[in-house]
């Protein structure tokens, strides 16, 4: 099974997501023989016993051997890693949308563990924590000094216990937050009618994103009573999901056609995914909403929506995943799994998005212009990040040239500006004429 996500994986039982950030770099030497190979195995042995015969506590050998694991596989890249069994049968729990947690895709900064976005629907989100802040202790202890995978077992715990993290937001005093771990059974898909147009968000691509769109499209036109006259997807803050339910997502606006396309090492195992004819959107105008925090499988449906000429995208650029993990269990489960990252994925234009991310069609920021250069949290600052093959594709953006419609200073954040524009251009009829000025 493929996963095209950011986080949902790994470390991520219990609702708790985390982007692991080792920095070991690695070395660039010639391909080793298998004697060589051998060799360094037998001096991994030796450290190992020396460390169980004199370190000053004694440790489990199975510990150790996990954490060498994942040392080496964090070395590659930020998505890939070792799942033990405990994490693996939560993982599993995680993609069909109910598990025990607190809801929170974190990355780490500078030693601190930092929010990358709250989770729908979850206690993090309850509680008021944003895209973001740092978790500067939990329960009352510094995570400073600790790896992203100790300060996650931290926040970990049963459903009802409770945690209390420590959290520092600029321009505001550090405040301490008390979660309690529940388990949490998603509808990851919502809707509603805004001002006559019908709204549809997907948090997060599991198991329900497809059928829940499916059955929000059916009660819409029931509400509306007949064809949808247009309609706002937002995958805002969606930090992505199963890759197939990314492409049953893009078939609901898709007549056929390529979705999105893999390759692994050297441009080999090409692979390319199609929409299902019959789409159930057929001609309605469809805008996307995207922001910084819109990863992987957002992206693919985005960038589909995008290159296909199908619709407009709206928003800030996002997040910039381009790449593809495989979950492979080890002994059927029964050792855990290897996340490993084995393919890239391209837009039906051939672009990849990996660090770069889409950019919108129409930028609409969701806050007032402070006069502050806001520098977005990409995969591209996430250490051992993979490069984007295309050199020109991975240059920084003239933010000059890029002209950002900023809400009035007043505006109330709460009031989402960038949702006023989306159904403002839908009703407005200036949703056709923005679309063909793109095509042509």
């Amino acid at each position: 099974m493929k996963y095209v996500l950011p986080v949902v994986g790994t470390v991520a039982a219990l609702g708790l997501f985390a982007f692991s950030t080792a920095n070991q770099a690695a070395m660039a030497v010639e391909k080793p023989s298998y004697s060589d190979t051998f060799e360094q195995l037998d001096l991994f042995a030796d450290v190992m016993a020396r460390v169980r015969s004199d370190y000053v506590v004694e440790v489990e050998d199975g510990q150790l051997i996990e954490d060498a694991i994942n040392g080496m596989l964090q070395s590659l890249d930020p998505h890939s890693s070792y799942v033990n069994p405990e994490d693996w049968l939560r993982l599993q729990e995680q993609t069909s949308g109910r598990y025990v947690g607190v809801g929170m895709e974190v990355t780490q900064e500078e030693g601190y563990v930092k929010v990358v976005s709250p989770i729908d629907g979850t206690p993090a989100k309850e509680a008021g924590i944003e895209s973001g802040d740092y978790i500067t202790e939990i329960n009352g202890e510094t995570v400073l000094g600790l790896s992203l995978t100790e300060a996650v077992n931290k926040i970990r715990g049963k459903a009802g216990e409770s945690v209390t993290i420590t959290i520092a937001r600029a321009d505001e005093e550090p405040s301490e937050i008390t979660l309690i771990r529940r388990e949490v059974n998603r509808e990851v898909v919502t809707y509603e009618i805004k001002d006559g147009v019908p709204y549809i968000r997907i948090s997060q691509f599991n198991e329900k994103a497809a059928p829940g769109l499916e059955g929000a499209i059916t009660e819409l036109r029931r509400q509306i009573g007949g064809e949808l006259p247009g309609l706002v997807l937002d995958v805002r803050t969606n930090p992505g999901g199963l890759l197939d339910q990314s492409i049953k997502v893009s078939s609901a606006f898709l007549d056929g056609g390529e979705v999105v396309s893999t390759r692994g090492r050297d441009g080999a195992n090409l692979e390319s995914y199609d929409a299902a004819p019959g789409q159930l959107l057929r001609d309605v105008p469809v805008i996307v909403l995207i922001d910084e925090a819109s990863a992987s499988a957002s992206e693919i449906v985005a960038g589909a929506i995008q290159d296909r000429g199908r619709g407009l995208v709206l928003g800030m650029t996002s997040f910039g995943k381009g790449s593809v993990q495989s979950l492979i269990p080890l002994r059927g489960g029964r050792d855990g799994a290897l996340r490993l990252t084995t393919q890239r994925y391209y837009t039906p234009a051939g672009r990849s998005i990996q660090g770069t991310g889409i950019d919108p069609d129409l930028y609409v920021s969701s806050i007032p212009d402070d006069g502050e250069d806001h520098d977005r949290l990409s995969e591209s600052d996430l250490p051992n990040s993979i490069e984007n093959e295309d050199s020109e594709a991975a240059e920084d953006l003239d933010t000059e040239e890029t002209v950002i419609d900023f809400p009035p200073e007043d505006f109330d954040v709460q009031d989402d500006y960038q949702l006023q524009r989306a159904v403002e251009l839908i009703k407005s009829g200036r949703y056709t004429q923005r679309l063909a000025e793109l095509q042509n």
